[in-house]
């Protein structure tokens, strides 16, 4: 029998990302993101989180600044169901070139916490007038 289920990871702390992975998952409420949004998409977004959680780095780009890793990290665990559906609807409203989509997802995730209710009140003043 292999070490590890067929197309997972093998090595030190694979189990750990896995169930960092799995805890993203959770408080992303995974399932009803799948059912609302491409499943593809929320996968991308469940590994990019999990991949930042595991960086080794000092610090990470976010908006083309260097902010301390742990600081990058705290936040990305505070993340809901509600911020990546606000980082998708974003998304779909977006006409711009984005020519980096991975730098531009950390920095939609490093803000949502900060920028979601800022948005959908702009969005209930431009519909309501």
């Amino acid at each position: 029998y292999p070490p590890y289920p067929r197309g997972q990871p093998s090595g030190p702390g694979w189990m750990d990302r896995l169930s960092q992975r799995e805890e993203v998952k959770t408080n992303i409420e995974y399932e009803a993101l799948c059912v609302r949004h491409n499943q593809d998409d929320v996968d991308e977004l469940v590994e990019l989180i999990t991949e930042t959680l595991y960086s080794t780095r000092t610090t990470i780009r976010i908006n083309g600044e260097d902010i301390p890793s742990e600081q990058v990290k705290a936040r990305f665990l505070t993340l809901n169901h509600e911020h990546v559906n606000y980082i998708f609807e974003s998304l779909a409203r977006n006409t711009t070139d984005i020519r980096n989509i991975r730098a531009y997802l950390l920095t939609a995730l490093y803000n949502a916490p900060f920028t979601m209710n800022s948005y959908y009140q702009a969005e209930v003043r431009r519909d309501w007038g």
